[in-house]
């Protein structure tokens, strides 16, 4: 468990821009930062980011939070877990009280699988590097594929032994559940019950998600005697933590490198991540052995709008990158494409090239794919009816461009190659992209699947209840004048409103910050906010108040509660970005104003509300004496709602 001053330390060290910035490419603009939104298929930058705030927000889907929030929705991190992550980041010491046996059996699947695998990770690094099988044949076959020591350990390479039962062993010796071993896949269970090593006696080439978690693993067989009867490469399988068409390989490694470049550079295997990485191309990704999934590009797109499909300049390479060229195009991406001679591939390539010699082919040979599939597809085509299906061929890719101006441009490309006038292949063109969103408005949308609800797992953090209502819920759900009060609080609750106020009790001035009207003025009558969350809000900034260095905003951002701090990041998040010559300072004078206002709008909400509950009751109660008091009690009410409908400007009811 993380004690409150160590997440006080956490969250003082955390640079909320420097935390985005590991999964999303971020530009300045005006005070804040913006980029392509991680939770949703965002082709516009919608995902703003506040530096001062120390908040992220998508005025899309609403989605971010403080940096807390934000990796745990985007690497489905519990709350201590993300605390863990930031605390790598930013070395700082974490020490934990050892978990019970019955809080270990309460971890989640998730947690636990992440724990294996992370073992798991340590132990083929370990019997690489000090078993003897490991050092003779792992490490010897690395070594012999090129790779250096030091990227060996940069991708954390390891070896499994040749016994089927050796890392099971280890690992249930060590207390790892044997569940856990088969749900994460690095042991599975013969009908006799036996549980095996997936991958004794192979190289391990282990998965990274973004975040730096062990998600899981690839094995390359040896003995070229055996592949014949065994796969040459073997997969985790599918799991609650790994899906394959999710996963990119290298990408925590080049991450950096494919934002400082601009451009990600896509292969077809993992030695050839390794090599070219080894040769300063640290800009490269490797798909995992399957077609390339839209879940794949998305993550890449948040890093870079422009990609060079790097693959074998066989047929099969070729017909690849001109598929996959599609399918990044239709995500609003740049895409050109390099293949390599004399049927070489990356690996090979850049174990017998310099790194400048490797950058130099790179550069000189990248072709635009619609250019390439131009070129490629009218080669030697002098049929009328096989030229017309090229013709159309190259026209469906161009429609599938987003920018409207990049597609005119392939138009001209494509008009002044083949002698058809623009304007036959323009018409061409429309009618596909008329027939393709025809075809997509046909089609029922999915409605998106509701957003898991975020807990506090670690003590002292305030524990959520797991029948508690979502921050999007509680937000929508909520009367809006009493979601407006409560996010000025949070906005503004640490700010003075009223100065030299006599203090009923003791006679002394006082100064009111504009949680400490809010509460008082509500405290006369005995309202509260229907909303229980609300009202914990409240009575923490009022408790607060007296403390100088108390900002209501950073506060309740950066608060243990993680429902707390997720309502105060989208509450506190700007609808507009404005530069900061543009932004307009609130006065004191203006902030009274709006404050006193909202609360006797709230007043006004509230008498409305009881109107509507007492009319109710009045038309279904027989007894005459309770009639009665109801007919005097509603008179009494319609009183004072015209009375706070005069103040507010609005037309008196009679």
């Amino acid at each position: 468990m993380i004690d409150r001053a160590t997440i006080d330390r956490i969250m003082d060290a955390t640079n909320i821009v420097d935390v985005v910035s590991d999964f999303v490419t971020l530009k300045k603009r005006g005070i804040n930062y913006i980029g392509l939104c991680p939770f949703h298929n965002d082709t516009h930058p919608s995902f703003s980011v506040s530096p001062s705030r120390g908040i992220c927000h998508c005025f899309t889907c609403g989605k971010g939070g403080n940096a807390v929030n934000f990796l745990m929705e985007l690497e489905n991190l519990s709350y201590p877990d993300a605390l863990r992550w930031l605390a790598r980041k930013y070395n700082i010491e974490i020490r934990e009280r050892e978990l019970s046996d019955e809080e270990k059996r309460q971890e989640g699947d998730r947690e636990a699988m992440f724990l294996v695998n992370e073992w798991a990770l340590k132990y083929f690094e370990d019997i690489l590097h000090h078993d003897v099988d490991g050092i003779a044949i792992g490490l010897q076959y690395f070594r012999s594929r090129g790779f250096r020591d030091d990227t060996i350990a940069k991708f954390h390479l390891g070896y499994a032994p040749q016994s089927r039962h050796a890392l099971s062993d280890a690992a249930l010796k060590a207390g790892f559940k044997r569940e856990y071993l088969i749900k994460t896949g690095l042991c599975y269970e013969r009908d006799n019950g036996e549980l095996v090593d997936r991958f004794s006696g192979r190289v391990i080439f282990p998965w990274f998600s973004l975040s730096g978690k062990v998600v899981g693993f690839n094995g390359r067989v040896l003995d070229s005697r055996t592949h014949g009867v065994m796969q040459k490469y073997v997969n985790s399988p599918d799991s609650e933590i790994y899906h394959k068409g999710n996963e990119l390989f290298g990408l925590n490694q080049a991450k950096q490198a494919i934002r400082k470049a601009d451009r990600v550079i896509l292969v077809e295997g993992q030695a050839d991540v390794i090599s070219m990485s080894q040769a300063s191309a640290e800009n490269v990704v490797a798909g995992s052995g399957t077609a390339l999934t839209l879940q794949q590009i998305r993550k890449l797109h948040r890093f870079t709008e422009n990609i060079t499909l790097m693959y074998d300049g066989d047929d099969a390479g070729v017909n690849a990158a001109l598929r996959n060229s599609d399918l990044i195009h239709g995500e609003g991406m740049n895409v050109s494409v390099l293949f390599l001679p004399d049927g070489q591939d990356p690996d090979d390539f850049a174990k017998s090239h310099s790194a400048e010699q490797l950058q130099k082919f790179i550069a000189d040979n990248s072709t635009d794919s619609v250019i390439f599939r131009i070129n490629r597809t009218l080669a030697g085509v002098t049929d009328p009816i096989k030229r017309s299906q090229a013709i159309n061929d190259i026209v469906n890719s161009v429609a599938i461009i987003k920018d409207p101006i990049l597609r005119d441009t392939y138009i001209r490309e494509c008009a002044q190659r083949t002698g058809i006038p623009e304007t036959t292949l323009i018409g061409q063109m429309n009618r596909v992209i008329r027939k393709s969103l025809e075809s997509a408005g046909s089609r029922p949308v999915a409605a998106p699947a509701p957003s898991p609800v975020p807990a506090a797992t670690a003590a002292p953090q305030p524990a959520t209840s797991p029948s508690a209502p979502s921050p999007s819920k509680v937000m929508t759900t909520a009367p809006k004048v009493e979601s407006i009060l409560i996010e000025t609080v949070i906005r503004h609750g640490n700010e003075i409103i009223f100065r030299d106020v006599t203090n009923d009790a003791t006679g002394e001035k006082i100064n009111l910050t504009v949680a400490q009207y809010v509460a008082y003025d509500l405290g006369l009558d005995g309202l509260s906010f229907t909303v229980p969350i609300y009202n914990t809000i409240l009575d923490e900034a009022v408790e607060h108040s007296g403390d100088p260095s108390f900002v209501a905003l950073t506060y309740f951002t950066h608060h243990p509660d993680i429902n707390i701090s997720t309502i105060a990041s989208r509450m506190g998040a700007d609808k507009f970005q404005l530069s900061e010559s543009l932004q307009v300072k609130t006065s004191e004078d203006t902030l009274r104003a709006s404050v006193t206002h909202i609360v006797l709008d709230f007043r006004l909400q509230y008498v409305k509300r009881h109107l509507k509950e007492l009319s109710q009751e009045l038309l279904h109660t027989t007894d005459t004496d309770r009639m009665m008091q109801l007919m005097a009690e509603i008179k009494k009410m319609q009183e004072v709602r015209n009375i706070l409908a005069q103040k507010l400007g609005s037309d008196i009811v009679v």
